[in-house]
């Protein structure tokens, strides 16, 4: 496992999320990534909560994009872990969320988990 800096990776993924720059928020993530969401079903309009595959995020991810033109992510804290980065932050409905990300030996997201309260 190769986490990045905490710190670093935070600042970079909330700037490409902020910039609905999509291609951006993928490089951090592995090809096999899994990504936990309970928007999962309501944006993809199935039963399913997690996918498999950065094609599938993508895919995903573009379809909520869509749906949110004012998306827009305030950092409120990051916590480090052994293995693990989660971010705590709102969103642009002024909901909290928070997305723990474990990484591969590469650095790179292989599994994502998105909460929201």
């Amino acid at each position: 496992m190769a986490r990045p800096d905490a710190d670093s990776f935070a600042r970079e993924w909330v700037a490409a999320w902020n910039d609905h720059d999509l291609d951006g928020v993928l490089s951090h993530y592995a090809d096999g990534v899994v990504f936990h969401s309970p928007r999962i079903a309501q944006v993809m309009e199935t039963k399913e909560d997690l996918l498999t595959g950065k094609a599938a995020l993508r895919e995903y991810w573009h379809a909520a994009l869509a749906g949110a033109n004012d998306l827009f992510f305030e950092l409120d804290d990051v916590l480090a872990g052994s293995d693990a980065i989660t971010l705590l932050y709102t969103n642009h409905r002024g909901q909290s969320a928070a997305e723990t990300f474990i990484f591969d030996e590469d650095g790179e997201i292989c599994i994502a988990i998105a909460t929201y309260r």
